[in-house]
């Protein structure tokens, strides 16, 4: 059995839950594809990319093999191919934006089609039920071949267009969390309830170090984040926190690993509130890079809110890492982060934008480090049973397993795109 990922962009360094799945896909034995639907130019790249960016076949949004294909489509089976054009359109005519990008995707996930049935295709798995899904909704909607989604946030809390029916016809759906699998029946149904699995993100514990050393009375508490600098991961809360820890005469260094669009935000924040010696903005880093750096530190935080438009996180694989640590945890209780923050049972959980509340948590960690090293201890041990990256990826093949085995992918033949001469 061939599976095809579709995901938005590749390579695309703070997914690195869907690299890993991958990686892991194939260590266990499945033939995987990869159809990134834009090609990520990044500087920094994961070292376990590298081997999968020569196999992508990124898919062009305009090109002489794309205005065959389409061609070829629309005189083969002209009512089809308008018809799918008309769904495509009304579904998404709610949403400029989303119209905009669907009627980009659509020829080239016509070209898709075709290709994947020259590669022989049986499955297609999408990440995210946005612009991923929608390609491989029409690819089905052209082919036959079934197709699967896992949801996560944004493209399930905020960009809903046209999600009813990516969802009614995928063979199944992957939900990271309880949370999701609710949220998503609320938006379109009970009915998507029977066809919803939680499948969580994974790591591989063994790659992470426990912490170094417990911190002694007379060291400053070490304070880690990781996050891309986006307004949903909250990281000005965190600065805002780190001023109030000061005032309090609590000794820290607070070090924020990632890169994006706030940086020079979070910079004059630093700045303003005379931090620069204790707020630490790294850049972004590599999977390998953030493994190393963990063990380094007393704690870790995940001050992450809910943005005006609804985005916010899943559960964010950076909190399993801290965990698999050792680390103790504060994070923010949205989405599903109850679900692995479990407040006073493996983390601390505070408001979401409550600078104060997230002071007092990682107060409560400085001056309490015993009760703090139980609660990593009970977190990380949930880590090994919920999060382990192997065993959850063998729960998703045998789904992929279970859709072959019904026919799903074989059942409409005649729906077959033309192919050229």
């Amino acid at each position: 059995m061939k599976v095809a990922y579709m995901m938005s962009r590749f390579p695309h360094l703070p997914e690195t839950f869907i690299l890993r799945e991958m990686s892991e896909m194939e260590r266990q034995g499945w033939e995987i594809a990869l159809y990134p639907l834009i090609e990520q130019k990044q500087t920094v790249v994961h070292a376990d990319a590298e081997r999968w960016i020569p196999k992508a076949r990124y898919l062009p949004f305009f090109s002489w093999g794309v205005v065959a294909a389409n061609g070829r489509s629309l005189l083969h089976s002209p009512l089809r191919y308008l018809r799918l054009w008309g769904r495509v359109v009304r579904e998404n005519i709610g949403s400029p934006n989303f119209l905009i990008r669907a009627i980009a995707l659509l020829p080239k996930a016509v070209y898709a089609a075709q290709q994947m049935e020259r590669d022989g295709i049986d499955h297609i798995h999408a990440h995210y039920a946005t612009h991923p899904a929608l390609v491989a909704w029409i690819i089905h909607q052209l082919t036959g071949i079934s197709y699967s989604i896992t949801v996560h946030a944004h493209d399930i809390f905020v960009r809903t267009d046209m999600l009813g029916s990516k969802l009614r016809d995928a063979a199944f759906i992957a939900a990271i969390s309880e949370y999701n699998r609710n949220h998503i029946a609320k938006l379109v149904g009970s009915w998507v309830r029977a066809k919803t699995h939680i499948v969580h993100c994974g790591i591989t514990p063994a790659h992470y170090q426990t912490q170094a050393a417990p911190r002694q009375p007379d060291q400053p508490l070490e304070i880690v984040a990781i996050g891309s600098l986006q307004p949903y991961k909250g990281h000005k809360y965190l600065v805002e926190a780190c001023a109030q820890l000061r005032t309090q005469n609590i000794p820290f260094r607070c070090r924020i690993i990632g890169g994006g669009e706030e940086m020079a935000d979070l910079e004059q924040r630093i700045r303003d509130a005379n931090l620069e010696e204790q707020v630490q903005l790294l850049g972004a880093k590599t999977q390998d890079e953030v493994a190393a750096l963990l063990p380094t530190a007393h704690c870790y935080v995940q001050p992450s809110i809910v943005t005006p438009s609804g985005k916010m996180e899943g559960i964010p694989v950076a909190l399993m890492e801290a965990l698999a640590c050792g680390l103790p945890v504060v994070a923010t209780n949205l989405s599903g982060v109850p679900e692995l923050v479990r407040p006073d049972e493996t983390g601390y959980l505070v408001p979401p934008a409550d600078s104060a509340a997230l002071a007092g948590a990682l107060t409560a960690v400085y001056h309490h480090p015993q009760h703090a090293q139980t609660l990593a201890a009970a977190g990380r041990q949930l880590v090994l049973d919920q999060f382990e990256l192997s065993a959850n990826v063998r729960q998703l093949a045998h789904l992929f397993q279970q859709t072959h085995n019904s026919g799903t992918a074989s059942s409409t033949t005649n729906l077959r795109l033309p192919t050229a001469a």
